[in-house]
């Protein structure tokens, strides 16, 4: 069966997640996440991707961008994996992959879903059982975003620009957020579309999406198609 197309728009947000293949570790050190993020910056700034939000978990990272182009996101992947996989096997005398395969993306609403999006992936060492607070872990852009850390890696989003004046008073707010704990449906949506390389929006987001790309951009119903006859 022939892979999934990634559902990518230039100008549209996405949430990204690469696993360590068969969910194994791809961080061992606190050089290798530094090593990470220096290069995610780097090859940011190459490719044109804007990046909002950040989580580098033990054998998988979330990244929360919006691609320039078309195949933004693809090329920061490759250069940023090629890069990350060649330093890890030669600083630990390994050989062979290290991610699962390609990337799982989902193109978002960016009314609807985007600030969403930002607590999904911060709050990954929590639901994890990390921490308690997502405050207490270091890699993630949780601090950069919510404590108004200065960050060469981040760029504001509009929706969290418009969120204050001042970079205090959207921290302040952005904080607030975090007071509420994101409906368990919300996760699973995330989580389901991202996972499926598909939109995640209203119907109208959805059907524009699909009428720019040509092809569908959710997931189909579950059983075989209806005949004629048998419609309703």
């Amino acid at each position: 069966m022939p892979r999934r197309a990634r559902v990518l728009l230039p100008g549209v947000t996405l949430h990204l997640i690469q696993r360590g293949n068969n969910r194994s570790a791809c961080f061992f050190a606190e050089e290798d996440y530094l090593f990470y993020l220096e290069h995610l910056a780097d090859q940011a700034r190459k490719h044109d991707c804007a990046i909002h939000a950040w989580c580098l978990m033990t054998n998988h990272v979330h990244l929360l961008l919006t691609p320039a182009k078309p195949e933004s996101a693809g090329m920061l992947m490759k250069g940023l994996g090629q890069r990350y996989v060649q330093y890890i096997n030669r600083t630990y005398r390994r050989s062979g992959t290290l991610w699962e395969g390609r990337f799982r993306s989902c193109l978002m609403q960016e009314d609807s879903y985007v600030l969403a999006c930002y607590r999904y992936i911060e709050m990954n060492p929590v639901r994890a059982g990390m921490v308690e607070h997502p405050a207490e872990y270091p890699w993630s852009s949780y601090r950069a975003n919510a404590q108004a850390e200065q960050s060469a890696l981040i760029t504001r989003h509009s929706l969290y620009q418009a969120l204050g004046e001042a970079d205090g008073a959207r921290a302040e707010a952005y904080r607030e957020l975090f007071r509420h704990q994101l409906d368990p449906g919300l996760v699973d949506q995330i989580r389901s579309a991202t996972n499926g390389n598909y939109a995640l929006g209203s119907p109208r987001f959805t059907a524009e999406v699909e009428r720019v790309l040509g092809r569908r951009v959710t997931r189909g119903k579950p059983g075989r198609p209806k005949h004629a006859a048998e419609a309703d």
